[in-house]
C-alpha cells in the first residue's frame, strides 16, 4: 500500500473512532503487500475484536482477496461475532487504487452492539432482530483459526461427516474452500488434504489451486 493512501486512512480510522467511542473498532488491512497472513496495518479500539497490529485477515478480506475485483462490491451493515461472542455491526469497505480496478486496502467499521441486542426486549423498537439469513460471521484472531472454521462450514455444506462424504461431496467442499480463499493460507493444502483424506494429486485435480500459495 501506498504511504500516503495508508496515512489517509490511518486518519480516518482514528476519527471514526474517536467520534463513536471505545466500543467502534476499525481496522485497516493491506492486502496487497507479501504478508497477507499478517494484513492488518492500522486498528483503532483492537480490544473489541481482541485483534492488534500484525494479525491476519478475517473471512471477508481473505475472499476478497481471492476474488476478481471486478465482482467485489462494499459489505454494509452486517453482522459479525467476536470469540467470546458479542455481537458487532460491521461495514466493509474495499479501496481501490487510482485505476479504480485493483484492491489495495480493506478498511472495516466494527461496533459493539450486544448490549443493545440484550436489551432487545425493552428497546424492541429500536433494535431489529437479526434476520434469519445473516448470521454473524465470528471474527478470528489468526489464520489457523479460520482455516478449521472454513473447514468446519465445508463440512457443513455437504450435510454429511468426512467419513460419509462420497467423491462428489468432497469436490463440492474444496470448490467452497477454494472460492472462500482458504488456499491462499500457507500450508493449507497439507491440512486440508488431511482433513479430508485425500493426496495433493487428488486435490490438485479436484480444484485447480496450483497457482496459489503453499
Amino acid at each position: 500500500m501506498k504511504d500516503w493512501l495508508l496515512a489517509l486512512l490511518r486518519q480516518f480510522a482514528a476519527g471514526i473512532a474517536s467520534e463513536f467511542g471505545q466500543n467502534c473498532e476499525v481496522v485497516v488491512h493491506d492486502i496487497g503487500g507479501a504478508k497477507r497472513e499478517h494484513s492488518i496495518v492500522v486498528i483503532e479500539n483492537g480490544h473489541v475484536s481482541a485483534r492488534a497490529l500484525g494479525d491476519g485477515p478475517s473471512r471477508v478480506v481473505l475472499e476478497a482477496m481471492r476474488t476478481d475485483p471486478d465482482k467485489l462490491n462494499d459489505k454494509l451493515c452486517y453482522l459479525t461475532q467476536t470469540e467470546d461472542g458479542r455481537i458487532l455491526r460491521s461495514t466493509t469497505i474495499f479501496v481501490r487504487d487510482e485505476s479504480g480496478k485493483n484492491i489495495e486496502a480493506v478498511f472495516s467499521v466494527n461496533y459493539d452492539i450486544t448490549s443493545l441486542v440484550l436489551a432487545e426486549g425493552v428497546l424492541k423498537e429500536m433494535t431489529a432482530a437479526p434476520d434469519a439469513n445473516n448470521q454473524p460471521q465470528r471474527i478470528v484472531q489468526n489464520v489457523n483459526d479460520l482455516l478449521d472454521e472454513l473447514l468446519q462450514q465445508s463440512v457443513e455444506l455437504t450435510g454429511k461427516p468426512v467419513a460419509l462424504m462420497t467423491k462428489e461431496d468432497k469436490v463440492r467442499a474444496l470448490q467452497f474452500l477454494n472460492d472462500a480463499g482458504a488456499f491462499l493460507i500457507t500450508k493449507s493444502s497439507d491440512k486440508v488434504c488431511k482433513f479430508f483424506g485425500i493426496t495433493k494429486y487428488a486435490l490438485y485435480h479436484s480444484i485447480d489451486v496450483r497457482g496459489q500459495k503453499e
